[in-house]
């Protein structure tokens, strides 16, 4: 079971973006996609996610064994698939608490009072190191950026997907902050797949990858161990070979 990429190609505005992007991630691994600005990795993000501005044009998406290339956003989420977004959206006069119970109730279909869900969402507070007065603010709204981030991966921890995609996640975090989302993904990767998308290689230092692919020019280029995120941090993105891994 995996979320498998055949031979993806997306257009945003009439442009190909994505080039025929090919991957495959199982729960319990994670994927680290790295790439330097413009190289197709939010998109690809956005297009698995179904936002509708991305056109796929030939190609698959499959959620263990079920293709959901045409599914619905939502579709996508009641069947596993997460996105952290890497600008998070502002939703004033909606409380984190009222936000994250609806969304538990609309994935998993399942009622719950609200005493009991704080409850559940007290003790991932806790875990992700949040103060209990973060679930009476309103969503995103007047966060500073290491808060948007916390609230992803509190989503995250709430909704538990079967495959995450974390849409540069460490942007804008300092150290502390780094270290406590990297210790929220840490304790439920065993759960999940991971596709990790990030341009640096400091967040790989919290979160091991299983697999690290290079996206360029809407193609990846290279793939590897983790290694081939250090020999990226050393040489830089202009040396790497563009021999497409399918």
């Amino acid at each position: 079971m995996a979320l498998e990429i055949k031979n993806l190609k997306v257009n945003v505005e009439g442009n190909e973006i994505v080039k025929g992007v090919s991957l495959s991630l199982s729960k319990g691994k994670v994927i680290a996609l790295m790439g330097p600005n413009g190289s197709g990795k939010s998109t690809l993000a956005s297009s698995l996610m179904g936002h509708p501005k991305y056109q796929i044009t030939s190609g698959s998406i499959h959620l263990d064994a079920e293709d959901i290339t045409a599914a619905k956003p939502h579709e996508r989420a009641k069947k596993g698939l997460f996105l952290a977004f890497q600008y998070p959206a502002e939703i004033e006069g909606v409380s984190v608490t009222h936000f994250l119970r609806t969304a538990y109730m609309a994935k998993t279909g399942k009622k719950i009072s609200v005493v009991d869900f704080y409850k559940l969402l007290k003790e991932k507070m806790q875990l992700l190191k949040m103060d209990e007065g973060f679930a009476r603010r309103q969503v995103n709204f007047g966060f500073s950026g290491g808060e948007k981030k916390r609230l992803e991966i509190l989503q995250l921890s709430i909704l538990e997907p079967s495959y995450a995609i974390l849409d540069e996640t460490d942007s804008g975090l300092d150290i502390d902050a780094l270290k406590t989302v990297s210790e929220g993904v840490n304790a439920y990767r065993s759960k999940m797949g991971v596709l990790l998308i990030t341009h640096y290689t400091r967040i790989l230092k919290y979160i091991m990858p299983d697999e690290v692919y290079i996206m360029k020019s809407g193609k990846i280029v290279k793939k590897g161990g983790a290694a081939l995120a250090h020999e990226l941090e050393e040489h830089g993105y202009e040396l790497l070979k563009e021999d497409t891994h399918e």
